[in-house]
C-alpha cells in the first residue's frame, strides 16, 4: 500500500501520466517537466518543455499500440548480442576428444553409492555393462521421491517416459549402439526448459500451470546423446533466488538455509544424489551461485555456445544453459553434448571444443585476479588454499586485473530493461501481485522500476558495455585461464556482460559448515582450458569428493 506521504517514484510516475495526457493549452499555462527532470540528469528550458508535449503524445500512441500487440516470451529481440571484441576469431576446427576416461570402475558393494558417483563412473560402468540404465535410473527414481520434498526441489517427476527411455537405453547399448559417456545417465533439467507434455512453471504462480508445446533444444541434444531425462527441478521464480511458489529450495548441506539460486534445484539435486547431473541457467550468477552454496561443479559457457531455444527468456543478450555436475570433467562431458548450433537460436556459433586429457597444465598461461585475493572477504582462507594447490600442481599464477574506470554497476541496468521487457505483460496485467516474494528487490517491483529506464540510457550502457568487452579482452587476451574468488569484486558481473565462460568447483567449507568455491574463467569459447584445469585442481584436492550427510 501507499504511504499518506507519496514517494519520489510515485510522484514521478503520476508527473509523467500528466506530462503524456494534458492538452496543449494547459501545457502552456503550467509545464510540470521541471519536477521530472532532475530523475533523469536532464535540463530543459519553459520553451523547450513546451515543445516536447506533442512528441511525447505521439509516444504514448506508439507505446498502446506496442501494448496491444500479442509477444510471446519465446520471440527474441531483433538485436543480437555478440560478445566478439575486435580481432577476435573463433577456433572452429574440431580435433578428436582425448576424455581419457577410467576403464576400470568397480561397483560398490553398497548399490546406492552409485547415486553420488560422477557421469564419468557411472559412464564407464554402463558401457561395461556393470550396471544397466534401468537400474540406475529406478534408484534416482526413488530417491527423488524420497528426498525431493524435503529439498523442495522438484517440480514434476517424468517416471514413465524416464523408465522408457533407459530401457531404450539399454536395448541400444546390448546391441552395440553405443552414443557416448552419457548414454543412459539420468538426469534433471531446471523448470524454464520446456518439454511438450509437461508443464513449465518457470517456478512462478501466474505460469504453474503453462505448457509449451516445444522441446528445448538442450534437451533434443541429451536425448540424442541417450542420456535419460527423469525430473524437472525448482527455479528461484521467473529466475531469481530460491524462492519459488512451493517454498524455499533447500541446501542440502544445510536445510535451515536455502541453495540460493535461480538454479536452485539444479543444485540441490545434484549434489544429494538425486539425478546424475543437471542442467542450469546463468544470467547474473544463477550457476555460479547455487553451485557455491550447495558445493555442485558448475559451468556457465560463453555466451552463444549453447541453444537457448525452448528455454524462459530474462535478458536475451545474458542467459546462458551450462551443466551443474559432481566434478568438473562431468561438466565437459555434458557440455560437449548440448554446444552448438541449432538454426533457432541466432546467437549461436559452432565453436571448436578441443579438450583432451593429457593438456599439460603448466603450458597454460594462467592469471589470477590479486586484487580479489588480496581483499578481506569470508572465504579468505579457502580460497588462499586453493591458490597453494594450484602451485603445488606446477602452476604459475601471474597476477592481473579487471579493466577499471567503467560503470560496471551501471551497465547492469540493461539485464533488468530486457527482463521487464520479457514480462511487461505480467506487470501491465497486475499478475505479478500474484508472486510469492513481494520484497522490494523482487522481480514485480524491479519490473515496474525499470518502466522508467529511457531507451536512450540501454543503448547508452550498451555503447558502454563494448568497451568493456574491448578493455577486458586487451587485459585479459593472453590467458588461457584466470583464477578468481567466486564473488570477488566485479568479477561475476563483469563476465556476465563480457559473455566469458566460467568453471565453478567446491574448495572447502564456511563456519557454518556450507561449501565455498573458486571460480575458473577463460577465454571466449574456452571451456576446454578451465575445464581442464578445474579437473586438475579437483584430483589435487578433495572437496568433490564431499557429499552431504543427511543424504549420503
Amino acid at each position: 500500500m501507499l504511504s499518506k506521504k507519496p514517494q519520489s517514484i510515485y510522484k514521478l510516475f503520476i508527473i509523467l501520466i500528466a506530462l503524456i495526457t494534458i492538452s496543449t493549452s494547459q501545457a502552456q499555462q503550467k509545464f510540470p517537466t521541471a519536477d521530472i527532470e532532475p530523475f533523469f540528469d536532464l535540463r530543459f528550458t519553459p520553451a523547450e518543455r513546451d515543445s516536447l508535449l506533442t512528441g511525447l503524445q505521439e509516444y504514448q500512441k506508439s507505446i498502446t499500440a506496442l501494448h496491444q500487440y500479442k509477444l510471446d516470451n519465446s520471440v527474441p529481440m531483433s538485436l543480437l548480442f555478440n560478445p566478439l571484441p575486435h580481432g577476435f576469431s573463433i577456433e572452429t576446427t574440431q580435433k578428436s576428444i582425448d576424455w581419457g576416461l577410467p576403464k576400470d570402475v568397480t561397483l560398490p558393494s553398497d548399490r546406492s553409492e552409485l547415486a553420488f558417483y560422477p557421469v564419468y563412473k557411472l559412464a564407464s560402468l554402463i558401457k561395461a555393462k556393470k550396471i544397466t540404465s534401468l537400474e540406475l535410473t529406478q534408484l534416482y527414481l526413488d530417491r527423488i521421491k524420497k528426498y525431493g520434498d524435503t529439498l523442495k526441489c522438484v517440480i514434476s517427476v517424468l517416471e514413465a517416459t524416464a523408465l522408457a527411455q533407459a530401457r531404450k537405453a539399454d536395448e541400444e547399448i546390448t546391441k552395440g549402439k553405443y552414443r557416448g559417456p552419457l548414454h543412459g545417465i539420468p538426469y534433471g533439467i531446471k523448470d524454464l526448459l520446456a518439454v511438450e507434455g509437461t508443464k513449465t512453471t518457470w517456478g512462478a504462480e501466474p505460469y504453474k500451470d503453462q505448457t509449451i508445446n516445444t522441446v528445448a533444444t538442450v534437451v533434443k541434444k541429451l536425448e540424442e546423446a541417450g542420456a535419460v531425462l527423469t525430473v524437472k527441478l525448482t527455479m528461484g521464480a521467473l529466475a531469481m533466488g530460491d524462492i519459488w511458489y512451493g517454498g524455499v529450495t533447500k541446501n542440502p548441506w544445510n536445510l535451515k538455509e536455502g541453495s540460493s539460486g535461480s538454479s536452485a534445484g539444479s543444485a540441490s539435486a545434484t549434489v544429494a544424489g538425486l539425478v546424475g547431473f543437471t542442467i542450469g541457467t546463468e544470467t547474473l550468477g544463477s550457476i555460479v551461485s547455487p553451485s557455491t552454496r550447495c558445493g555442485a561443479s558448475g559451468l556457465r559457457p560463453t555466451f552463444g555456445a549453447v541453444s537457448r531455444h525452448g528455454a524462459m527468456a530474462l535478458s536475451w543478450s545474458m542467459d546462458k544453459i551450462g551443466p551443474i555436475c559432481r566434478s568438473a570433467f562431468d561438466c565437459a562431458l555434458v557440455f560437449n553434448a548440448i554446444r552448438g548450433e541449432d538454426g533457432l537460436d541466432q546467437t549461436v556459433h559452432n565453436a571448436a571444443f578441443n579438450y583432451n586429457a593429457k593438456t599439460d597444465l603448466k603450458k597454460l598461461k594462467v592469471g589470477y585476479i590479486k586484487s580479489a585475493f588480496d581483499a578481506d572477504y569470508g572465504t579468505k582462507a579457502n580460497d588462499a588454499k586453493a591458490l597453494e594447490v594450484l602451485r603445488s600442481m606446477g602452476i604459475q599464477l601471474t597476477a592481473v586485473e579487471m579493466p577499471t574506470g567503467i560503470p560496471v554497476g551501471a551497465v547492469r541496468l540493461m539485464l533488468t530493461a530486457e527482463a521487464a521487457a520479457a514480462f511487461d505483460e505480467l506487470t501491465r496485467s497486475n499478475r505479478d501481485s500474484l508472486l510469492s516474494n513481494q520484497r522490494k528487490g523482487a522481480w514485480p517491483n524491479i519490473f515496474r522500476t525499470a518502466r522508467f529506464i529511457p531507451a536512450v540510457d540501454y543503448i547508452n550502457a550498451s555503447r558502454i558495455r563494448q568497451t568493456l568487452i574491448e578493455q577486458y579482452h586487451q587485459a585479459t587476451k593472453d590467458f588461457d585461464v584466470i583464477v578468481s574468488p567466486s564473488f570477488g569484486g566485479t568479477q561475476l558481473l563483469t563476465t556476465n556482460l563480457t559473455g566469458h565462460p566460467c568453471a565453478v568447483v567446491p574448495n572447502g567449507f564456511n563456519a557454518n559448515g556450507s561449501p565455498t568455491s573458486i571460480s575458473f574463467i577463460g577465454k571466449l569459447y574456452g571451456e576446454a582450458a578451465i575445464l581442464s584445469m578445474a579437473r586438475a585442481y579437483q584430483e589435487a584436492s578433495e572437496w568433490d569428493e564431499k557429499h552431504p550427510p543427511l543424504f549420503h
